[in-house]
C-alpha cells in the first residue's frame, strides 16, 4: 500500500523514499558511511580541537596578566577570528599555492628547509594537515576569549592566600585554576569539537567536492543540493547531531561540571 502513495508535489521522489530517514536504515550509513571511509577523521579532529584548546590556554593566560599594552595585546588577538571565514581560507589558498604561495617560498628559498615546492592544497598527503592549521590559526582566538572569560570570574584572593602558604604558580595553575576553569573549558572544548564537526565554509573554498578532504557537512549538502537525496540528507544531519551529542556527555561526565 506504502508504494502506491506519492507526494503531492510530482517533482520530489516518492514517500517510501523518504520513510526510512527517520530509522536506523538510514541513520546509521549516514554517519557510518563517512566515517569508515575516513577512519583518520576523528584523530584529525582530536588533533586540531586539544591543539586550539592548548594555545588559547596559553594565550589567556598571558592577556590575563597585568603588562602594559595588555588592551591592544587582547583587541589584536582577535584578528584572526574577526576575519570572514572565505575571505581567511581563500588568502590561505593562495600562501599554500605550490608556485607562488608564500609558504613554499618562505620554507624553500628563504628558510631552506625543504629541497623543492608542495602543492599543500593538492597534495592528499599534506592537504587535511594544511587545512587543520588553518582552522587552528581562525579559532584559536576565540578559543583564547571564551578562556580569558573563565579567568576573569576566578577571585584573585585564593591566589594570594596560596602564595602565603608558599604554592609556587605551577601548582597554584593546577591546584586552583584548571578546577575554577572547568566550566569554561567545558564551553570551549564543546563549541569547539561542534564547529569541527559541522565544518563546511573553509574547507569548501579550499579544495570544493574533493572526496578526500570531504567533511560530514559537505557530504551532506552534496546528498541534499546535488543528489536531491532528502532522506539519506537527513539521516546524516541526525548522525551529525547525535556525534555532537555523544561528545558533549562525554565532556561532561569528564570534566563533572555541576550548576551552582
Amino acid at each position: 500500500m506504502a508504494d502506491e502513495i506519492k507526494p503531492q508535489d510530482p517533482e520530489l521522489p516518492p514517500l517510501t523514499h523518504w520513510a526510512p530517514a527517520v530509522g536506523l536504515a538510514w541513520l546509521i550509513p549516514g554517519g557510518g558511511h563517512f566515517l569508515l571511509k575516513r577512519p583518520g577523521r576523528g584523530g584529525l579532529i582530536a588533533a586540531s580541537v586539544a591543539a586550539m584548546f592548548l594555545l588559547g590556554l596559553m594565550i589567556a593566560m598571558v592577556v590575563n596578566s597585568n603588562f602594559r599594552g595588555r588592551g591592544p595585546m587582547r583587541a589584536a588577538m582577535l584578528v584572526p577570528w574577526a576575519i570572514p571565514t572565505v575571505v581567511s581560507a581563500q588568502m590561505w589558498k593562495w600562501m599554500y599555492h605550490d608556485i607562488y604561495g608564500v609558504i613554499n617560498d618562505l620554507l624553500v628559498n628563504k628558510m631552506h628547509l625543504l629541497s623543492s615546492n608542495i602543492a599543500w592544497v593538492a597534495d592528499p598527503a599534506t592537504s587535511i594537515p594544511a587545512i587543520a592549521a588553518v582552522d587552528i590559526w581562525k579559532t584559536t582566538p576565540f578559543v583564547a576569549l571564551l578562556l580569558l572569560a573563565g579567568l576573569q570570574v576566578i577571585p584573585s584572593d585564593i591566589y594570594e592566600a596560596a602564595n602565603v602558604d608558599g604554592a609556587n604558580k605551577v601548582q597554584q595553575f593546577f591546584s586552583l585554576t584548571l578546577p575554577l576553569l572547568r566550566p569554561a573549558i567545558l564551553v570551549t572544548l564543546i563549541f569547539r569539537t561542534l564547529d569541527s564537526l559541522r565544518v563546511f565554509d573553509v574547507f569548501y573554498v579550499m579544495f570544493g567536492n574533493r572526496q578526500d578532504t570531504q567533511t560530514m557537512a559537505i557530504y551532506d549538502q552534496q546528498n541534499i543540493v546535488a543528489f536531491s537525496d532528502m532522506g539519506y540528507g537527513g539521516a546524516i544531519s541526525v548522525a551529525i547531531f547525535l556525534v555532537i551529542g555523544i561528545f558533549v556527555i562525554a565532556y561532561v561526565t569528564f570534566l563533572k561540571v555541576e550548576a551552582a
